[in-house]
Order: C-alpha cells, then structure tokens, then sequence
C-alpha cells in the first residue's frame, strides 16, 4: 500500500519529524496535504540502492492510523464490521497478527487500501488498528465512521503518534539490538515493545519488498526513536523518491494510480488478499463482481512489464499490441535501480496479460517494444518463520 500524491489545496501539514528532515538536508516537496522528504543528499539512486543492501528508514507518519473498538470488548464485533467494508478474513486473526485489504465500493472497486491489525497488547486484544493512506485518510474514516453499527464499535483516529518504516537486510539486526524481544516476530505480525525504552508498537511489514518493520511511536517520542536508529552505521535516511522506485520494483500498488475507484482486487492480482470463506460466502460490497471476476477472470489484469532499451515509460502510457490496437495504460513507472533498467505496471486486456507477451509502448509518440513479465521484479525477501 502506498500513499495517493492529491492533495485537496488545503495548507501543508507537518510530521514530527519535519525539523530533523531540514536538518538532514532533505528536499521537501508537497505530498498527500504534508511537506514529505523526497530525498536526502544521498540523492534517490544512491538511497534505493542502500536499502536493499543495508536498511533505510523512511517517515511514514503522514499515513492514517486508527482503532476500531467493540463496546461488546469481543474481537469478533470489531473484525465482522470491517467485513461489512473489506473482504479480508479478518475474524480469523489471532493477537498479534495483520492483515492486507481494501476498502470496497458497492461496486466492487477500490475506495483504498489498508492494513489491519489485531493487537496483542493484553487487555486490547479485541482492538482492531488500521492504518490507511494519507491522502485517503479523511475520506476513509468518514466512510467507516458513517457505517459503524450504533453502540456496537467506536472509530477512535489516532493522531498524537508518529510511524516510521525500517527496512531492508540489516532492519533486523538494527531493531533487536534495542529490542531484542522482537526477535521472535513474523512477517505480518506484530507486538508492543519498547525499543531503547521508547514505547512503541512493531510490525513486520512494509512496501519496498524487503525484510523490515513499521514502527508507531508517540509523537512525542519520535526524534528519540528515529535517531537511536539511525544511530547505527546500516542504516540511512530515504526519501519518498527510493520509496517509490522500491516498491515498484517490488510489484506494490500505489494507491491513486495502481489502484483506485475505476479497478477491482481481482483486476489489480490481489485475489491473494481474499480468503477463501470470503471468496464463497461474500458479504462485503461489490462481492457479486469479485465472485464472478474469480469465476470467469477480470477482462483486464494488471501486469509486469520490461520495455527494452533504457527509456522508461511513465504512468499514462498508453500500451499497444504488436498489431497497433490499444489493449491499455501504463499505470506506474520508471527506472528500477535494482535491475538496472526501466520497469514498469499497468492495465492490458485480459488476453494480453500472459508473461513473455510483447507489446508496445508509446513514449513520447514513438513506439517502444516491451513485454510482459512475472512480478515482482526484484525477489520479495520478506522472512516467514517455520511453523513447529
């Protein structure tokens, strides 16, 4: 999940990490309704390329974070609500675990796209914790909020804590120098552990493809913990412009132009994130379309592709067959540092999508042969442990 670039005019907000950014010599620039680190004087090349071979951390706060509280305090309340909205499982969660979703339209498109956490922290294992893209945030909470079923769950937004992202081969060894209790936590999961005495809440997840967390901390607690980080020698600053580039050789959507109101879960390959009682028993909007594009196949699907040679092809390139029709969009793209050469995703019909087909790409009205390829690009390093 990635962060929607719009912003609706209205002045920029800050992050409590805003001065510590200046003081790093980041270059600002506006991004979802926040002045965001797009790079440091390392430059975006240099950052990308560190992260996958040591650990960068990234300012994340401008993401929306939220709990969905039952009255009831049983967990089952707070995961079938979010059914109504998503078609995760999220019922099955046990404390400590996550889950990836989307936000559904009636008509089965994708409002946003969120994580949802079940905590483990005793006491509030029937707490549900969402976090939600930032320029999406508002709108995301006002459609829950106008769902919840009265006297049944609260929607608390939470706004007096920070998030920040560690990621990358050495993020293990980096955090469980200051938390060396996190040592027994999963991909997906997640618990509430000081980190060099900070209070903060840890996940094993994040958007660049590789092993590493996403860190909640209070607000005002966020300089502390950022720089007990940075601290160590692996691990450097990385602005908004690596973060894309990794995640889009990682094969991750950006919300607003890998997904957004005109696609459905089925059509962007995110089937994975249905299980397959929601597959079979529906229950959350446009579940009649999921059903049936699961059923019979979407007419488009999103895709993998190479172009040759080194020019890349942005969003809103338009994708031709090798006979000059118009088969879709180019919907993310750019140089991939990691394979050395452009990639990019995007829409193309149905019969079109298959690994190894070629196309043609319309950069800057000239054609540019490309094809279709597996995604990610680069292999996911995310670590699953073995179940005993």
């Amino acid at each position: 999940m990635g962060s929607n670039p719009d912003t609706a005019g209205a002045p920029l907000k800050r992050t409590p990490l805003y001065d510590l950014h200046v003081e790093l010599g980041a270059k600002m620039v506006p991004f979802a309704g926040y002045e965001m680190p797009v790079q440091y004087p390392m430059g975006v090349l240099k950052e990308h390329l560190w992260t996958r071979e040591k650990a960068g951390l990234f300012d994340v706060s401008h993401m929306g974070q939220a709990f969905l509280i039952p009255e009831d305090k049983r967990w089952d309340t707070a995961a079938a609500f979010l059914e109504t909205l998503a078609p995760a499982y999220f019922t099955a969660l046990k404390p400590g675990q996550q889950r990836y979703s989307q936000l559904l339209s009636a008509e089965g498109c994708i409002l946003d796209d969120l994580m949802g956490t079940r905590l483990g922290l005793a006491g509030h294992e029937h707490w549900l914790y969402l976090v939600v893209n930032a320029g999406r945030k508002d709108f995301d909470f006002s459609q829950i909020r106008a769902a919840l079923p009265q006297g049944l769950v609260l929607l608390r937004e939470v706004a007096d804590w920070s998030l920040m992202a560690l990621q990358g081969p050495s993020a293990v060894s980096v955090l469980l120098a200051l938390a060396p209790k996190a040592a027994d936590l999963d991909f997906m999961s997640a618990v509430d552990l000081p980190i060099g005495g900070i209070r903060t809440h840890i996940s094993r997840s994040g958007y660049t493809g590789e092993d590493g967390y996403e860190i909640a901390v209070p607000n005002a607690d966020a300089v502390a913990l950022w720089k007990q980080l940075a601290a160590h020698p692996d691990v450097a600053p990385i602005g908004l412009g690596a973060r894309d580039s990794l995640r889009l050789e990682a094969g991750l959507c950006l919300y607003g132009h890998d997904i957004d109101l005109t696609t459905s879960p089925i059509e962007a390959n995110l089937a994975w994130s249905i299980q397959k009682r929601r597959r079979i028993e529906g229950g959350f909007p446009g579940a009649e379309r999921i059903q049936r594009e699961l059923r019979d196949g979407p007419a488009r699907r999103r895709v993998g592709i190479r172009p040759e040679g080194r020019a890349p092809a942005r969003g809103g390139t338009e994708i031709r067959s090798i006979g000059g029709k118009r088969i879709g969009i180019v919907t993310s793209g750019g140089f991939g540092p990691s394979v050395n050469g452009p990639v990019a995703m995007g829409y193309v019909d149905a019969s079109h999508a298959a690994a190894g087909t070629q196309l043609t790409l319309m950069v800057r009205e000239k054609p540019l042969p490309a094809r279709v390829v597996e995604l990610p690009f680069v292999p996911s390093r995310y670590v699953r442990k073995a179940k005993t």
